[in-house]
């Protein structure tokens, strides 16, 4: 059984449509014919390897009804085939065309959310990075689910917590090595968490899980932006671990977190 069976019903949206945009794959999750509604950007996970619209089809269905938002899914090139930066560009990229087109689609392009999960949490945070040195716009807050920071896997939880919680230490490691290639592991975008340019960038809020690899790393990263005056609030969720935002048909912690996201996005 895949993720895909336990992410719960595929519940039945207002429209959903796909585009192809300077290359760039979308998938369009409209909730009703309202206009003018808050976007939500979101980048799937998958370690860099793997992920596609399908494998988070449910949650973006359940998040677009919950919360009243036009969901943008975003294609992006997937290692070992697509190395960096074909992942980060195609994410900005994505981040750009979804601001140029949304209102067309019935969305607010003043009102962006830009998100994802571990490896598309990565992707959220360097992309909203790279806004800003662009110096163009901001997104109005971005939304990081137990993002992938650290290449290194230096953080005490990739020690107590990663053989034995389905998401290795090795799976999380070796996805940064397929997609990385030969850029070092403490480059600036392959290593977000140790960057010092946080300031002024948008509302923030993370995800981590208590069983995670990664939870120390998202946990470092609240304290990190705090630090540089960023607004920011991280939320841990307990007793589940890497992945669980994916498992709402039989987590009750994902389902939580799912009507969690839709209430950040809709205020």
């Amino acid at each position: 059984m895949s993720t895909i069976d336990l992410a719960g019903e595929a519940v039945s949206v207002g429209d959903i449509f796909e585009k192809t945009i300077e290359g760039i794959r979308l998938r369009v999750y409209k909730p009703s014919e309202q206009i003018n509604l808050p976007i939500l950007i979101f980048y799937h996970g998958g370690c860099f390897v793997s992920g596609d619209f399908e494998t988070h089809d449910r949650q973006l269905r359940q998040l677009a009804n919950l919360g009243s938002i036009l969901v943008v899914a975003v294609d992006y090139r997937l290692a070992p085939e697509h190395v960096y930066p074909a992942a980060h560009d195609d994410a900005a990229k994505a981040a750009q065309i979804v601001r140029e087109h949304a209102s067309s689609w019935g969305g607010n392009p003043d009102n962006i959310t830009i998100a994802g999960d571990s490896a598309g949490g990565h992707l959220a945070l360097v992309t909203c990075l790279r806004l800003k040195k662009q110096g163009h716009w901001m997104p109005k807050r971005q939304v990081l689910i137990y993002p992938m920071l650290d290449a290194k896997g230096t953080s005490n939880s990739y020690k107590k917590f990663g053989d034995d919680y389905v998401i290795t230490r090795d799976a999380l490691l070796s996805g940064f090595e397929a997609y990385l290639s030969n850029l070092p592991s403490d480059h600036p975008e392959a290593s977000p968490l140790y960057r010092d340019d946080f300031e002024c960038l948008p509302e923030t809020y993370i995800i981590t899980a208590e069983f995670d690899p990664l939870v120390d790393e998202g946990e470092t990263l609240f304290r990190r932006l705090l630090e540089s005056g960023v607004e920011v609030q991280c939320r841990r969720y307990l007793g589940v671990n890497h992945g669980f935002f994916q498992l709402a048909g039989i987590s009750k912690a994902g389902r939580r977190a799912i009507q969690d996201v839709a209430s950040i996005v809709s205020n």
